[in-house]
């Protein structure tokens, strides 16, 4: 089982960026999938998840209104459309599967990514 994030990246303050979450040895549609992040020196926190069918989708308060999480089944593959970024958002962005159910803590999720560096400059 590996998840594979891609498309982080430098950006400037304002500005977008998609992270993509490709899934091997796994079905995606079984899995409810998240995003978390993880600044240096600061624990692992939630950003957003999607359950299998996107029929529930919860996000952050910080990300709230510039975040969106989507996935494609027929890919295998999860996305995190950021916009309007800021520098308080540069962190690794991880992306977690889990077969249990949708969970905001870093303890709900069975699979990880190796993560994907994301910088915003001011």
């Amino acid at each position: 089982v590996q998840l594979v994030e891609s498309g982080g990246g430098l950006v400037q303050a304002g500005g977008s960026l998609t992270l993509s979450c490709a899934a091997s040895g796994l079905s995606l549609e079984d899995y409810a999938i998240a995003w978390f992040r993880q600044a240096p020196g600061k624990e692992r926190e939630f950003v957003a998840l999607i359950n299998w069918s996107s029929s529930t989708i919860y996000y952050a308060d910080s990300v709230k209104g510039r975040f969106t999480i989507s996935r494609d089944n027929a890919k295998n593959t999860v996305y995190l459309q950021m916009n309007s970024l800021n520098p308080e958002d540069t962190a690794t962005y991880y992306c977690a599967a889990t077969w249990r159910g949708i969970s905001t803590v870093v303890a709900g999720y069975e699979y990880w990514g190796q993560g994907t560096q994301v910088t915003v400059s001011s």
